[in-house]
């Protein structure tokens, strides 16, 4: 990890950095709000990829039929969507420290009980309630970050450090889950090092917020949360027979749910998310390019571990050591490709690594119907390079593209795009996995279509380029 002067980067910013009143309770310390902040990060992320390896042993003791196995992986995505807005309006106006201790202990209470769910319909709801409380992890970090870190260097720095724990929680949650006895086990010891992460929290975090705090946006919350329930509900459902009575009720009440969000927001005195950033190219590249990489990237790689299992045989373990060679190496990337940063525009380092998933997933194609887990390795470490690349952008891009004292609202604003598309990507990659001709023509249909859409991720992140702009 990058070592930082603690008296150069002080949390004094300029009011042409557009700076965000201290607010402070302690004095700043911006190392130790990266690592708490990082390491939270990387559990909430943990939690969010155990199932991945687990997911044929879970399914078996929870006794899920494969039509409903999609919830137990777009539970925890589907908190996350839903509050990620909520989260980071409510961490910019009531305090990003509160809303992060808030979630820290929250993720560790609902991940233990996860590891004492009964049933399908249990589990999902203990995921659902670990994606939101991740969600107040996740929107708060990069608030708090911009706090610490107020300079364009140290920002720049302390986005990348955390862009590659995002990759990091991804690569460690397989490999604890698949090391342990059982994925009950695997959840339970998640669940403490969520706890331990909020403990270290309470003393090393100093608390931030907007200069003008406002009310919560209850009305738009509801609308919203609604509106991605029954998103997530009509896709997961659709694999089943996209033409029945009731996928199609639960398409239009989402678009309706929408249209009511939207009115909702236009009137609120504090909206949940400023409308007018849709007319910044800057925050609709940030936005895309967190829509595509749930969509092309985490929708196939959430699904692609327990197709592993079941086509080439091997166990929680292997298949949790193989998929560490992509997640490793996006972690490796991504905590150097902040180097970039100045050389590379951003939005290019979206492209690229867009491009280099779809060159990945291609090259994959077949590997699964011969019976090969060699023939993926090349595929795994072209994907691995692309993944780091898009965790060390993503989060630089979504602070860039909103004002400073909106930092929390605007990581939220992205991430809840990257988790709707992913709830959208698992849902569609299980059903063209598991409704073609054997498992394994159907990965091969999964692995084009994420190439697919990952080249369209590519072309939308630089189409919204504003005149002049070089980021």
């Amino acid at each position: 990890m990058p070592r930082f002067n603690e008296r150069t980067d002080t949390v004094v910013a300029s009011a042409a950095e557009g700076a965000v009143e201290p607010f402070a309770d302690s004095p700043v310390r911006p190392r130790a709000t990266l690592a708490v902040t990082s390491a939270a990060t990387a559990v909430a992320l943990m939690t969010y990829t155990a199932p991945m390896v687990t997911l044929p042993e879970t399914a078996a003791a929870l006794h899920t039929p494969l039509s409903a196995q999609a919830w137990l992986l777009n539970g925890t995505p589907l908190g996350l969507a839903a509050l990620l807005l909520v989260a980071g309006s409510l961490a910019d106006d009531y305090g990003r420290r509160r809303i992060f201790l808030i979630g820290a202990f929250a993720l560790g209470l609902t991940t233990a009980l996860g590891a004492l769910a009964s049933s399908t319909w249990l589990f999902t709801l203990a995921r659902i309630a670990q994606g939101g409380a991740s969600a107040a992890v996740l929107a708060s970090s990069l608030g708090l970050l911009v706090h610490a870190f107020p300079t364009p260097r140290g920002r720049l720095h302390a986005t990348g450090v955390w862009g590659a724990f995002v990759a990091g929680g991804i690569a460690l949650g397989p490999l604890v889950a698949g090391s342990l006895p059982s994925w009950r086990t695997g959840y339970g010891v998640l669940g403490a090092a969520a706890l331990v992460v909020g403990a270290f929290a309470l003393r090393a975090l100093s608390e931030s917020r907007a200069p003008h705090g406002g009310r919560p946006d209850l009305a738009g919350a509801v609308t919203f949360g609604a509106a991605l329930v029954a998103l997530v509900a009509a896709l997961t459902l659709g694999r089943d027979g996209w033409l029945r009575p009731q996928v199609a009720a639960l398409l239009a009440a989402a678009v309706l749910l929408v249209g009511v969000f939207v009115a909702v927001e236009r009137r609120s005195a504090h909206p949940m998310i400023d409308l007018g950033l849709l007319r910044r190219p800057r925050f609709l590249a940030s936005s895309a390019g967190g829509l595509f990489a749930g969509l092309a990237v985490i929708g196939l790689f959430s699904f692609l571990p327990a197709l592993l299992q079941q086509t080439l045989g091997l166990s929680a373990m292997e298949t949790a050591w193989l998929f560490l060679l992509w997640s490793g190496l996006s972690f490796a990337v991504a905590l150097q490709a902040r180097r970039l940063a100045g050389r590379v525009p951003t939005r290019v380092q979206l492209s690229i690594g867009f491009g280099l998933h779809a060159a990945g997933a291609l090259t994959m194609l077949g590997a699964l119907d011969a019976g090969s887990w060699v023939r993926l390795l090349p595929g795994l470490v072209i994907g691995g390079v692309g993944n780091g690349l898009l965790n060390a952008a993503l989060p630089l891009l979504a602070v860039e593209s909103v004002p400073a004292t909106r930092a929390a609202m605007g990581s939220g604003a992205q991430q809840t795009f990257r988790y709707v598309g992913s709830c959208a990507g698992v849902a569609l990659t299980i059903a063209l996995a598991t409704s073609t001709g054997g498992l394994a023509h159907g990965a091969d249909v999964a692995m084009t279509v994420s190439a697919g859409l990952a080249l369209v991720g590519a072309v939308s992140v630089v189409a919204f380029r504003e005149r002049g702009a070089t980021a």
